[in-house]
């Protein structure tokens, strides 16, 4: 796991001298992903400087370093990431005549982009990457990312230059003549996911290059060509075409052995190794397997809090008990969490306001005191269904939102959100245990605005969303399409696997994957994910719907293989997510610091939010009114990240 970036100085203005410079202030910058060692390859006639901060986790060696040039001398590559199928590829190219020097996988890479090519190499390669490569020979730039986009890449033309890295740090650290200008859209973006989706980035000069996909650019030209090699609409699509016809025993063995096999490929590794443990199915999997695996305990992290409604240190406890593995847990006060909120914008890079973002970095760095690579339990819900919204969202819609008249529904939404939910937390105590819920307040005043829904797309958009009208909030903004979603998704087929194809598109590479990308690089830990090797992601969708989801239960195959390895009693809970109380801070300790930065004469100068519709829902928060700390945090981490920026 490293850093990369490096540029192309399209008219040559400057000297080696000066394109080295350039480049050790882009790699200084994001010195955090690689605190090993850095790297620099240039090419003055071509002007074309290619940088690498690593983290060492393979070939420890020099021969492991980078930028890495091909035995031919063609191809130059800045690559970030790990391929866990290097090993076989390696024996293969080496049936081939190719010869290594050293044992990394960067180099296995090189030597069959110069056998295959470029994208018969991409379709080979499993792992997690974002890559920079040179051809000598063609003076030509790709760029290229992991299918599902667990490694970031950002690029970019900036005066007549055209910059690449693995973060925004490393091109704010480039000498550009003019302030990149900051993109009313992503605003807008940002307050309706709580995330920036690719390919925008905040700055209008800059963009993320999608998952599955690599860009080609010739030396003597300015425009690009993007080019895509993996499609999960194609997945999708193969797969409805090809389901497997297997028993629920068949089922649980195929998956068992697919998983084991994919979570030994990612165990690899010549640094001490370890795992995030929430006790929560998808993390308890992993664990469970690394276990059986290892010959040795197995080393797994938790953090817990002393505020019950948030505290998952219990159910890791009882689950790496059970496993026998060498649990370190850590519980944390809540000041000592708030702690970290005044670094986030710096972490983050660009705004990104999911509150979970505080102890996905806490854990990272509770981790990293005692290995550099931890897998993780990332992507299960979105492979296998793991949201409430892949349960429920068909069941929604076809009993209540299509036979009931609009009419009625609104009133009957109108109704439930007369009620604070802090009141409807109290009418939560009185129920018997089985109906009790978490939140209860904040999820009805959720599920009355989506009682309002008139389609499906509409009920997708309406679960996923913060600001319903994140446009009225931001100034001067100009109408975009946000995620990709195509007219007629939503027209045919099963909504519950339209909505699970279209968060593993979106709110996963987004959202997720940026969450534990830069929580864990901050802290030089290496993360991976297991449930992403995109071989299980393709066997997963050919499993039918009844396995994912069966009699209202989430994740019906998954679970089978965990229960074979811990006991249910251990893993059946609701669903706690991974978050923190910001509605409640922002009521206590954090609203001065609120008050703040959301001040309506800062507000009107800044010129990018109203503060009109902002204010508003803040004092609806302060009063009980309404739990609006989801869309309070995006803009208090956009402001925050602003006032990061202008110094």
């Amino acid at each position: 796991m490293c850093g990369i970036t490096g540029f192309i100085d399209k008219k040559g203005e400057y000297r080696s001298g000066e394109l080295e410079a350039v480049a050790k202030r882009m790699t200084d910058s994001i010195q955090h992903r690689g605190p090993d060692a850095e790297g620099h390859w240039f090419d003055e006639e071509a002007g074309v400087v290619l940088g690498h901060r690593r983290l060492s986790i393979l070939d420890l060696s020099s021969e492991g370093s980078q930028p890495m040039v091909s035995s031919s001398g063609r191809f130059v590559i800045s690559f970030n990431g790990e391929i866990y199928n290097y090993q076989e590829l390696k024996e293969q190219l080496t049936g081939t005549g190719s010869t290594f020097r050293g044992h990394s996988d960067t180099e296995v890479m090189l030597a069959a982009i110069e056998q295959y090519g470029i994208e018969s190499s991409l379709q080979q390669m499993v792992g997690m990457f974002a890559f920079a490569l040179w051809d000598r020979e063609e003076r030509r730039l790709v760029l290229a990312r992991d299918r599902v986009g667990e490694k970031p890449l950002y690029y970019g033309w900036i005066d007549d230059f055209f910059w690449f890295g693995s973060e925004l740090k490393a091109l704010k650290a480039a000498p550009f003549s003019r302030e990149l200008t900051i993109d009313r859209r992503a605003i807008r973006l940002l307050l309706t996911y709580n995330c920036i989706p690719a390919p925008f980035s905040i700055y209008e000069q800059v963009n993320k290059l999608l998952p599955g996909h690599y860009l080609v650019l010739d030396r003597n030209q300015e425009d690009y060509k993007i080019h895509t090699y993996w499609d999960i609409d194609d997945v999708y699509e193969r797969a409805a075409a090809d389901r497997l016809d297997v028993s629920d025993n068949e089922a649980i063995e195929l998956l068992e052995a697919t998983l084991t096999r994919t979570v030994e490929g990612q165990m690899l590794s010549d640094v001490p190794l370890g795992a995030f443990l929430s006790g929560g199915i998808d993390s308890s999997t992993v664990v469970a397997l690394m276990q059986k695996i290892s010959s040795n305990p197995v080393k797994t992290y938790t953090i817990g809090y002393h505020n019950q409604a948030y505290n998952e240190a219990d159910h890791a406890r009882a689950v790496a008990a059970h496993l026998g593995t060498d649990h370190t847990e850590l519980f944390l006060t809540e000041h000592e969490t708030r702690e970290i909120i005044p670094k986030l914008s710096r972490i983050y890079d660009e705004p990104f306001s999911d509150s979970s973002q505080i102890p996905t970095y806490l854990v990272s760095k509770l981790a990293r005191t005692g290995v550099t690579v931890s897998l993780s339990g990332d992507g299960g819900d979105e492979v296998f269904g793991g949201y409430n919204r892949h349960v429920w969202a068909e069941r929604i819609y076809e009993r209540y939102l299509r036979p009931i008249p609009p009419s009625v529904r609104k009133a009957i939404s109108k109704g439930i959100q007369l009620i604070p939910p802090a009141k409807w937390d109290i009418t939560n105590a009185i129920l018997p245990k089985s109906y009790k819920q978490r939140f209860l307040g904040y999820k009805l005043h959720k599920f009355a605005k989506v009682f309002q829904a008139h389609d499906k797309e509409t009920l997708y958009r309406m679960l996923i969303t913060h600001w319903e009208e994140a446009s009225s909030v931001v100034l001067m903004d100009e109408q975009v399409e946000t995620f990709p979603i195509l007219k007629g998704s939503f027209s045919s087929g099963n909504l519950t696997e339209t909505i699970m194809k279209l968060d593993l598109m979106n709110y996963l590479p987004d959202d997720i994957l940026v969450k534990v990308d830069r929580a864990s690089m901050h802290v030089g830990l290496e993360s991976r994910t297991p449930f992403l090797d995109h071989r299980l992601i393709e066997l997963a969708w050919r499993f039918p719907r009844s396995m994912k989801i069966r009699n209202g239960e989430s994740k019906w195959l998954l679970r089978q293989v965990l229960y074979q390895y811990v006991p249910q009693e251990l893993i059946e809970r609701p669903k706690m997510g991974f978050g923190v109380p910001i509605g409640e801070w922002l009521r206590g300790p954090l609203k001065e610091w609120a008050y703040e930065l959301l001040d309506e004469q800062k507000l009107n100068d800044e010129g990018y939010l109203d503060a009109v519709p902002i204010l508003k829902k803040w004092e609806e928060h302060l009063s009980g009114k309404t739990e609006a700390q989801h869309e309070l945090w995006d803009v208090l981490m956009f402001q925050m990240w602003l006032k990061e920026h202008r110094r």
